[in-house]
């Protein structure tokens, strides 16, 4: 047994959580902030959320993030109102958390176990795909998946 593993994932865990605080404080200023462009992104000039695009977003950031600071993000993007986000925009918190969720298994550093199962593997003498490589897998298997998850809930 070594802690190595577990050591990496929570050095990136560390990371994570300390450069999503500004993130969500840009985020907040809405379409006058510096990421304006995401905010247009996931929303229609009336600011009504585009689910697909939520989904999407999410899931692309999610699969460089761990989930839950990809879900925190979007989460108070569309307005971080749980009362609202669990009623009339329950839609929303759907596409945000099946693209959290779904799409951290895109690569190994979206979903902690992703990346702990590596170096326990590597560390066993297991050869695993590079980062690249896995998300050609992943991406193989996946985005057509998730596509069709699009179109199913979301559009």
């Amino acid at each position: 047994f070594s802690w190595f593993p577990i050591q990496e994932v929570a050095k990136l865990f560390a990371g994570i959580f300390v450069t999503i605080i500004p993130t969500i404080a840009i985020l907040r200023a809405g379409t006058e902030g510096a990421l304006a462009s995401v905010v247009r992104l996931v929303t229609t000039v009336d600011g009504e959320p585009v689910n697909a695009m939520y989904f999407w977003a999410t899931g692309l950031l999610s699969s460089f993030l761990d989930n839950a600071p990809t879900y925190l993000v979007f989460f108070n993007t569309a307005g971080g109102d749980p009362e609202i986000l669990t009623g009339p925009l329950a839609t929303t918190l759907l596409a945000i958390s099946a693209g959290a969720v779904f799409m951290g298994a895109n690569t190994y550093i979206g979903n902690a176990p992703n990346f702990m199962v590596r170096a326990i593997a590597e560390e066993s003498g297991v050869r695993m795909p590079s980062f690249f490589g896995y998300m050609a897998w992943s991406g193989l298997v996946l985005l057509p998946l998730f596509a069709l998850v699009t179109l199913i809930w979301f559009v």
